[in-house]
C-alpha cells in the first residue's frame, strides 16, 4: 500500500482573498521522480493544465520546467493576486498508485475552517474540481460538517457556488468548483451545453480554451 503523502505546506500569502483547493498532486511529487517539465511545486504536473490557464489568462510567460526559477515565477503569481493553495489532503493510502481521486483510501485531511479562521482575508475557496467523490468539494463538506456548517447554494449552474458562514467570526465564505484543470476531465468539458454552444461558434474552441474563459471570471 503506498502512502501518498502531500510533499508541499500550504502556501497562503499574508493578504490572500482567495484560496485554490485541490486534493494532491501526483505520486511521483510524493517519491520526488519528477519528469521533465514538471515544476516542483503546488500544481506543477506536466500533465495539469492549471498553470497553462493561468498563463493564458494572464500572460505570465511562465516557464514549465523543474527550476528555481519556474517556482519564483508562480509564486510571484500569487502573493501579486493575493491567491492562495491550500489542498484538503494531507495524506492517503492508495492500493494502485496512481493520481485518481476515487483511488484514496485511507485519507487524512487539513482542516481548511481552521485555515479560514487564521487567515481572516480570505472570502473565496477555488476548487479544482466538484462534489464527485474524493473531490476537494466533497472533502470539504466533510470538513464542514465536524463544525456543524453546511453549504448553501447560490448558483446550481457550472461552475456551481455556494456560500456558508464561520462560525464565531460569521464571515461569509464563497465557494467556486470549478471543472478540474486536468486531461481526465475533458469528456466533462464535452459535454456541457454550453462548451458546445462555444464550439458552434468556434470550431477551433478547445477545452482548455473554454476553461480559460470560465476560470478568468474567478481569478
Amino acid at each position: 500500500m503506498f502512502h501518498h503523502i502531500h510533499p508541499y505546506p500550504p502556501f497562503i500569502p499574508e493578504n490572500a482573498t482567495k484560496l485554490i483547493v485541490g486534493t494532491l498532486p501526483p505520486p511521483r511529487f510524493t517519491t520526488g521522480e519528477l519528469r521533465e517539465g514538471d515544476v516542483d511545486f503546488c500544481y506543477g504536473s506536466r500533465d495539469g493544465q492549471l498553470w497553462l490557464i493561468l498563463d493564458k489568462i494572464f500572460g505570465l510567460n511562465l516557464k514549465f520546467e523543474t527550476t528555481t526559477e519556474a517556482i519564483e515565477q508562480r509564486e510571484k503569481f500569487l502573493k501579486s493576486r493575493n491567491i492562495g493553495i491550500c489542498d484538503m489532503v494531507s495524506s492517503a493510502k492508495r492500493a494502485k498508485v496512481d493520481a485518481s481521486d476515487v483511488g484514496m483510501l485511507e485519507v487524512e485531511l487539513r482542516d481548511l475552517v481552521r485555515v479560514l479562521q487564521e487567515n481572516p482575508k480570505i472570502n473565496t475557496l477555488l476548487f479544482t474540481g466538484g462534489n464527485s467523490k474524493n473531490g476537494p468539494e466533497y472533502f470539504f463538506r466533510k470538513n464542514l460538517k465536524h463544525y456543524g456548517i453546511s453549504l448553501k447554494s447560490v448558483s446550481n449552474e457550472v461552475p456551481r457556488i455556494h456560500s456558508f458562514k464561520l462560525p464565531e467570526s460569521g464571515r461569509i465564505i464563497k465557494t467556486v468548483s470549478l471543472i478540474a484543470p486536468s486531461g481526465a476531465a475533458n469528456r466533462a468539458v464535452g459535454s456541457l451545453q454550453s462548451y458546445k454552444n462555444m464550439k458552434d461558434l468556434n470550431p477551433e474552441m478547445t477545452t482548455i480554451d473554454f476553461r480559460v474563459e470560465q476560470y478568468r471570471r474567478f481569478f
